[in-house]
């Protein structure tokens, strides 16, 4: 396998399926352009593009091998999925993520494990590829884990949950036999468990990584960008339950600052990964200085 980070006994990898740009008043729309001016400095040009001013926000897997199993958090955006309100993602045909994979030497085949952070579009679309019209998993030999409490919400529906991700990427791996619905305490094994996050959504989950004493934390959605960090209380649009997820952030910032635990972000801008320190009253992301 292609050379990534290692956490003791654990190699977390990464797959980049693309780079998408939102516009910042529209994804926090609690902000204005004068809450943002402060932070172009910093946030350009791999946070925020110089030209546009807009966000870039990658979106990617993280690929975990352990001594037992391979193991994908979150599948991004997929192909052939009916997403008309996200042209970048509207039955989009290019083998990009397939090929990231491929570079980090693993097969659909080889994946013991799916973990799910959430159900957003962007976070379970490989979960399925279409095949002679139908929907069937792209992980054949993956068990895919989802909260029951995440799944139940989606299927009961809100006005910020798509139905077309839980239809076209969700039910079809149900239908399959291959999902595990858990708790938000589950643990797979001794190195790998979730660890609560609501607010994003309403059972959105992290991924703690335990092993031979170094930790790690793949942290989903509960943040988008490193200005988050500075300010926790900015809310992202998606989020399903803002001042949830206002508390969430801090609550987490405030468990792992000043402290020797890899925060493994989904949408932060390469390596996506680093430590989070105290900022005055806030935070401060600082990025590893080496991209894997």
């Amino acid at each position: 396998m292609a050379e990534g980070r290692r956490i003791g006994g654990v190699t977390i990898a990464r797959a980049v399926e693309m780079i998408m740009p939102f516009d910042p008043a529209t994804f926090f729309p609690e902000t204005t352009a004068e809450d943002w001016a402060p932070h172009k400095s910093w946030l350009e040009p791999d946070a925020m593009d110089p030209a546009t001013g807009a966000l870039l926000f990658p979106v990617q897997s993280y690929l975990l091998r352990t001594a037992h199993h391979t193991i994908l958090v979150d599948a991004c955006v997929g192909n052939h999925k009916d997403r008309p309100n996200r042209p970048l993602w509207h039955q989009k045909t290019d083998d990009a993520y397939l090929r990231a994979l491929a570079a980090l030497e693993v097969a659909p085949e080889d994946v013991d494990y799916v973990l799910c952070t959430h159900l957003h579009a962007d976070h379970v679309g490989w979960n399925t590829r279409l095949e002679a019209g139908r929907w069937v998993p792209t992980f054949p030999n993956a068990r895919y884990v989802f909260t029951q409490k995440e799944l139940d919400a989606w299927e009961g529906g809100h006005e910020k949950f798509l139905r077309a991700p839980l239809e076209d990427s969700v039910l079809p791996v149900i239908a399959a036999g291959q999902a595990e619905l858990v708790t938000h305490d589950f643990a797979l094994d001794d190195q790998v468990a979730l660890e609560p996050t609501p607010g994003h959504t309403p059972d959105h989950v992290a991924i703690r990584l335990t092993s031979q004493g170094q930790r790690a934390v793949l942290s989903g959605d509960l943040m988008h960008s490193p200005v988050q960090c500075r300010h926790p209380d900015w809310a992202a649009w998606p989020d399903w339950d803002a001042l949830q997820a206002k508390r969430t952030r801090r609550a987490f910032m405030e468990r792992y600052c000043e402290s020797d635990v890899l925060i493994c972000t989904a949408h932060f801008p390469l390596p996506s990964a680093g430590r989070i320190l105290r900022a005055g009253d806030a935070f401060h992301f600082a990025f590893e200085d080496t991209r894997w």
